[in-house]
């Protein structure tokens, strides 16, 4: 799904990510980790095409990123679902309204979305809270519905940046929860993250980033610095 060929990215005299090589198969989970600056954010950016690489090959589903023209990008980020730390909500929007609005943007009809939205809610344990404003939920629930906004699309691949960052233990294993259960219907989740206990505990595979570098990447591993 994803190939990294000796990609390198620089911000000014800064090198973010140094000859970086990685490949991603359909329906992996990967715990992306290390220190802040590592370059975590910046690879799921450049996957996102947030960002363009400065060297290296970038393909996603096959596509040489380098030959994107700028105006395909929207329809190429619809195969993509992006959560944040910062949930980004539209605070006079409901849950419901939340995901729906994204898939207006997205071109959905509103037969769909009526049909869509609800199964969707249900997917993040969210149907109660359909009607429920952003300052009327946790933070759990409104990084929840940021997930499922996410999911708006039917993405084949969710990006997860630091999305338990501000969130309690127990909202947090909730969230990674959640997680696990979405790419087990086969949605392919790479998840950047402090989260050492979460990443231990999920024993997935696991690419750890010290100066824009890989150092360690492991099968069903575990969160090592």
């Amino acid at each position: 799904m994803i190939q990294f060929e000796k990609v390198t990215k620089f911000y000014g005299t800064h090198k973010a990510l140094d000859e970086v090589s990685l490949q991603v198969k359909a329906g992996d989970f990967i715990s992306v980790v290390g220190q802040s600056g590592a370059g975590k954010s910046t690879l799921l950016k450049l996957i996102f095409a947030e960002e363009q690489h400065d060297g290296g090959k970038i393909y996603i589903d096959g596509i040489d990123m380098s030959t994107v023209p700028k105006k395909e990008i929207p329809y190429l980020r619809r195969k993509i679902g992006m959560v944040f730390q910062d949930i980004k909500l539209l605070p006079k929007k409901t849950a419901f309204e939340n995901i729906s609005f994204a898939m207006e943007v997205g071109g959905y009809g509103r037969e769909q979305i009526e049909t869509d939205v609800p199964k969707i809610l249900e997917i993040v344990d969210l149907s109660s809270k359909r009607n429920s404003f952003p300052d009327e939920m946790s933070g759990g629930e409104r990084q929840r519905v940021a997930i499922a906004r996410a999911l708006a699309h039917k993405p084949l691949l969710l990006l997860a940046d630091e999305p338990t960052g501000n969130l309690d233990e127990i909202n947090s294993r909730e969230i990674m929860d959640l997680l696990l259960k979405i790419n087990s219907f086969g949605t392919t989740i790479i998840l950047a993250t402090h989260a050492k206990e979460l990443v231990n505990r999920i024993q997935k595979r696991v690419i750890t980033i010290e100066n824009g570098r890989i150092i360690y990447e492991q099968q069903q591993g575990s969160y090592k610095l």
